[in-house]
């Protein structure tokens, strides 16, 4: 590998109510576009592994609020690797205000994919690779789905991001809306000054992520001891491109492109992303699949015990059993 920006890596915030799998490599990588990610890969150990999990996150999300989600993998005996979006996590911020969410085009997380797969996964990792994503990084792999099927075997979907909810137009008049407001010097403004997902015990009972507490406090406690890895609201520009990718998404002829196995779980009680959509999207699906958890809210690897149940059952069903 030779894009390492520090072979000793960045640091990875341990926190105890958050405690990091062992035998974690951090580092940085550059992207195709130059752009500096931070990742980290872990390998299983005393087992025969059965490929890598390559982990890619919603928006405001960061390698760390995985850390028990990644510890389930390798207990499965899979390699994982993941990455922080340009933009967000321990990645290079795109703007001047670091805390607000911003991307050129939605097709660059595409090159973060594309990057971190040609320069990490497939020289450091062992095969096959599975990506599972969550929210916005579910749209960002519905979409490699149709860019490039030999990247992965199989994909895995937590709440994809393929309709927000509470919009007065469609995703793509959402999306014509939020480019005129770009064109009038907007891009960098923020689309919904109230929308981040700002934690806070006291937030915690009318939250729409989680109903678990404990996972939920676990982003507080790591906002107190690494602020600068929070992201709130998201800029016009996020705004509208990441609404003509979901409209690409949610339209007829998307389903018939798709060239990978698909699995997507809807949460029921999601206030984020359309768990409608995503129905409709799993019906007209070929090679793929999906399914609904009841009582559950978006973030579905930060819900309680018995919904993580759920989520991993379908996991395994999927991916697991297919790599023995």
């Amino acid at each position: 590998m030779n894009n390492i920006v520090d072979p000793n890596g960045p640091e990875l915030c341990i926190v105890p109510s958050n405690p990091a799998p062992n035998g974690a490599r951090v580092a940085y990588m550059k992207t195709s576009d130059n752009i500096k990610l931070r990742y980290a890969l872990w390998r299983p150990k005393g087992r025969r592994n059965k490929g890598t999990i390559c982990l890619v996150h919603g928006r405001t999300e960061f390698i760390e609020k995985y850390f028990e989600t990644i510890n389930d993998f390798l207990e499965r005996g899979f390699a994982v690797a993941t990455f922080d979006w340009r933009g967000q996590g321990g990645s290079e911020r795109l703007i001047k205000n670091k805390k607000l969410g911003y991307v050129d085009q939605f097709s660059d997380y595409f090159i973060d994919l594309q990057s971190f797969h040609a320069e990490i996964l497939l020289p450091d990792c062992p095969p096959p690779y599975y990506l599972v994503g969550h929210s916005m990084g579910g749209l960002v792999s519905l979409l490699a789905s149709v860019h490039d099927r030999m990247m992965f075997d199989r994909i895995f979907l937590s709440a994809p991001m393929i309709e927000v909810t509470g919009q007065h137009f469609s995703m793509a008049g959402m999306a014509t809306f939020a480019e005129a407001l770009c064109f009038l010097g907007l891009s960098q403004f923020p689309a919904a000054p109230n929308s981040g997902f700002k934690t806070s015990k006291k937030l915690f009972p009318g939250n729409t992520l989680t109903s678990d507490f404990e996972r939920y406090k676990r982003s507080i406690d790591i906002f107190k001891v690494r602020p600068d890895l929070e992201i709130l609201a998201p800029t016009f520009r996020w705004a509208a491109t990441s609404f003509r990718a979901m409209a690409r998404a949610g339209s007829q002829d998307f389903p018939l492109k798709m060239k990978i196995p698909v699995f997507m779980l809807a949460a029921a009680r999601d206030e984020v992303v359309s768990s409608d959509a995503i129905e409709q999207l799993g019906l007209q699906m070929r090679i793929g699949h999906h399914a609904v958890i009841g009582a559950a809210r978006h973030e579905l690897f930060m819900e309680n015990d018995d919904i993580r149940g759920q989520v991993f059952a379908a996991f395994d069903a999927f991916v697991t059993e297919q790599s023995v």
